[in-house]
């Protein structure tokens, strides 16, 4: 193997053995975790890093030694600075103040330029905001038309969802051994619900796949105007890092069928929510039960599997722990 890009990917999956009874389900369930949180960066997003790369050097919209910019919370970023150090490329990565300081160090560490973003005046320090996230957008397009640089764009580039659709979909399927019957994951960008969906899709159509969105910031459920549920709680703010922020369909392309090839309702089977709390609660669960230490979204991605077993809606559920709980050392999810 040559290069450590080249050693993204094919991470292990287990099947939660002891967390079953803290959550109250029967002992024949299964939440099937995937553990992303292996890569060599600590992320899924190493996975778009290097497609997104590989895609754009095929492609050649990527010159030879060209710098590469992108917004980021921190994985993203990180994934990049892996691929772009080793592919001889100069990489920065806008992001929020709002961001757990160990992202920034990492990418750092890695040979990436951060630049800090500030947060907007109504925005709490670890609870990134929409608001926050357009601040950075508008900074990261001015660094890519002064530096005539490449943009990695995670929210819309096909290899934010390539990546999904071509490895991490086909190693879950093989992984447990066709027995999946429902996945959810927690919405930023959307590249990797469409993805994994897409593929399992395509292997069983009775596959159900659950979007997750955070209590206070739902937006994406046609039908939360009618339950109240589209008005924000607590203005859109959570602790979860990377997703929840407040964009509609329509600002999210990887759902578009001009991008993904296939229309977003034959993909999606259902909404559902966690508040920080229960995010919070499981992600702790997991370490101490299953020896998973996770992020904020691992925690949210297997409370809202247990939500789907405890429905009905299936036994053998698929979550990602996104990333790792390493990255979340300065904020609250773990107590000191």
């Amino acid at each position: 193997m040559s290069g450590a890009w080249n050693a993204i990917g094919r991470t292990p999956m287990v099947r939660l053995s002891n967390i079953n009874k803290h959550l109250g389900l029967p002992p024949k369930a299964s939440i099937y975790a995937k553990l992303e949180y292996l890569n060599v960066g600590g992320s899924k997003k190493d996975r778009i890093a290097k497609q997104m790369i590989d895609d754009a050097i095929e492609e050649g919209t990527l010159r030879e030694g060209q710098r590469i910019v992108e917004l980021t919370s921190g994985n993203t970023g990180t994934g990049l600075a892996i691929v772009a150090a080793c592919r001889g490329h100069p990489f920065t990565a806008v992001m929020s103040k709002g961001n757990s300081v160990e992202r920034a160090r990492m990418m750092r560490a890695l040979g990436a330029i951060v630049v800090l973003v500030d947060q907007h005046a109504d925005s709490v320090v670890g609870q990134v905001s929409g608001d926050d996230l357009k601040r950075v957008e508008e900074e990261t397009r001015r660094i890519v038309t002064q530096e005539n640089a490449f943009r990695a764009d995670q929210f819309s580039l096909p290899g934010s969802f390539r990546a999904h659709y071509l490895h991490t979909g086909p190693e879950c399927w093989e992984q447990s051994e066709q027995s999946i019957d429902s996945f959810v994951d927690f919405v930023g960008t959307g590249g990797t619900f469409v993805g994994i969906s897409k593929y399992l899709k395509e292997q069983n159509a009775d596959i159900k796949c659950f979007l997750l969105e955070h209590a206070s910031s739902r937006i994406l459920n046609s039908h939360a105007a009618v339950s109240g549920g589209m008005a924000a709680n607590n203005n859109g703010k959570h602790k979860i890092q990377g997703g929840g922020y407040f964009k509609t369909f329509s600002e999210l392309p990887l759902f578009d069928q001009r991008i993904s090839g296939v229309d977003k309702e034959d993909l999606i089977d259902g909404y559902l929510t966690v508040t920080d709390e229960e995010a919070i609660d499981t992600a702790r669960l997991l370490a101490r039960t299953e020896g998973i230490f996770g992020g904020f979204s691992a925690g949210a991605n297997v409370a809202a599997a247990a939500k789907i077993i405890r429905s009905g809606q299936g036994n053998h559920v698929l979550a990602l722990v996104c990333d790792s709980g390493l990255k979340y050392l300065s904020t609250d999810l773990y107590p000191q």
